[in-house]
């Protein structure tokens, strides 16, 4: 196969960059949401440009990690229209807060199988979304408990953006299970560094520990889990089940930057961040002097943390696919991105099996950064995350 040359985003330009195909670096697969946020205003310049990433170790994990079991329901159960007013710090009557004083403020239902949270997060400093999809069967006042899946969306978008743009309201229906979509923004999926200062936003915290609380001591989510993603959910889902070692019985990642120290994947999240609005630097600091901090965070470095937790990764190769608009230009952000996200995943799958942990990927080739090919893959192996999680078909 000739070289062909493909884009890889640094901090004030995009350059091209040879690759020579399966010979060189596996190719990687990116997403709408990414290239949402790279074709968006010209970003203005970042003060400290990142270089080749230099060798470091892995800066040390919370030590307080978020238990596995489940968080007590409480003994007041939640009706499904409870009245609010009558909880801690705002909170709804009669609904569990989580350990750090997040409470739901209000819960808006839609039928009898959707409701939207609105969570007060001291980890964020504010009040965010979360929608739930509960089962047929599904009852306030129970000791049951049911599997639960959790869906993290991509950069640029919402929490509506699995069911605005794939079908899980109508799949999970037919199964026994909750499904959690939270708010992301544009959080990196992660606790962000701020200079190694900490502080909010805190989105690992938002996911992990508040949101999880309070569908487990309010909504019956049970303690078999499984999480998923979109782009940069993608990401956050790998990373959240490497972070948090038998949290997830299953991870799933489709279009997600799993190796985030890969050749100029670091300035190509540093440029899609940027174009978002925000100091990438922020996020997860500077990818030569916060190496350690990167590192920790990446699913590549982390990828030994991840045995005993069942796998998948997918991607693209940014060429025109059968799920693709007719006419889309063949330079669209779309393609582009997509190529690199397929290189990365390479990379990711070649650090696993280095590490003995099985994953199963799906480059299935022709493909841009996407919702059509998403759902898809959400159809691909939507079995295979029920049955990790025991859930079962009514």
């Amino acid at each position: 196969m000739g070289a062909v040359a493909v884009v890889a985003a640094v901090p004030t330009a995009l350059v091209l960059i040879p690759w020579n195909g399966p010979g060189g670096s596996q190719p990687a697969a990116g997403n709408a949401p990414l290239g949402a946020q790279a074709a968006a205003s010209d970003p203005k310049p970042v003060k400290q440009p990142p270089a080749a990433p230099a060798q470091g170790k892995i800066s040390k994990l919370p030590t307080a990690t978020p238990s596995t079991t489940s968080t007590p329901v409480p003994t007041a159960v939640p009706t499904i229209t409870p009245s609010p007013g009558g909880g801690g710090d705002g909170g709804l009557k009669g609904w569990a807060g989580a350990d750090d004083g997040a409470v739901v403020t209000a819960a808006k239902w839609s039928g009898k199988h959707q409701v939207d949270l609105s969570v007060k997060s001291p980890a964020l400093g504010q009040t965010r979304t979360v929608r739930v999809l509960v089962p047929t069967g599904w009852k306030a006042k129970t000791t049951q408990t049911w599997p639960t899946l959790y869906a993290l969306h991509g950069g640029n978008d919402t929490f509506v953006s699995w069911t605005r743009s794939t079908d899980i309201a109508t799949v999970a229906r037919q199964w026994n299970t909750i499904v959690v979509m939270p708010e992301g923004s544009n959080g990196s999926y992660t606790d962000w560094y701020n200079g190694g200062r900490g502080g909010t936003p805190r989105w690992e915290t938002f996911h992990v520990s508040e949101v999880r609380q309070l569908v487990e001591r309010n909504l019956h989510a049970g303690t078999t889990r499984a999480i998923i993603g979109i782009s940069s959910g993608g990401q956050g889902a790998v990373t959240y089940a490497a972070r948090h070692p038998g949290m997830f019985r299953y991870t799933a990642s489709y279009s997600g930057v799993l190796s985030m120290l890969s050749p100029g994947i670091p300035a190509l999240l540093l440029y899609i961040n940027m174009r978002s609005g925000t100091n990438p630097l922020d996020i997860w600091g500077d990818p030569v002097t916060a190496r350690a901090n990167w590192m920790a965070h990446d699913p590549a470095s982390l990828v030994k943390r991840l045995a005993g937790t069942k796998v998948f990764v997918s991607s693209g190769n940014g060429t025109p696919g059968p799920l693709d608009k007719p006419g889309k230009s063949p330079v669209d952000i779309g393609y582009l991105s997509e190529t690199q996200v397929l290189r990365a995943n390479g990379d990711f799958v070649t650090a696993a099996k280095e590490a003995g942990v099985p994953v199963t990927a799906d480059f299935y080739g022709e493909g841009s950064h996407s919702w059509p090919y998403w759902k898809r893959e959400m159809h691909k192996n939507w079995a295979d995350i029920m049955a990790s999680i025991g859930a079962k078909q009514l």
